[in-house]
């Protein structure tokens, strides 16, 4: 294999991963918004779906360059809510 074709597999491959990345990133924000509109409609929420998405999002982190996405608590939903009140 050639150096070019080389440094092309690899950019393919990262570009790979980072796509990837974006789809995970999609689903965690499009369950991060369905709590926030539940919460402050006064609805009961689950913030599992988010950190479900959370936790596929590190371990894709961990096997490329991706970043990592902190876990999500139900006080983090009533408080962004709270502060978007304001």
């Amino acid at each position: 294999m050639s150096v070019h074709e080389a440094i092309t597999a690899h950019t393919r491959k990262m570009h790979s991963h980072l796509e990837q990345f974006q789809v995970l990133d999609e689903q965690r924000e499009a369950a991060i918004e369905q709590a926030l509109t539940l919460c402050a409609a006064g609805q009961p929420f689950s913030i599992a779906e988010i950190n479900a998405c959370t936790a596929r999002i590190n371990e894709h982190a961990k096997h490329g360059i991706s970043p990592t996405r902190p876990y999500v608590t139900e006080d983090m939903v009533r408080d962004c809510v709270k502060r978007s009140a304001q």
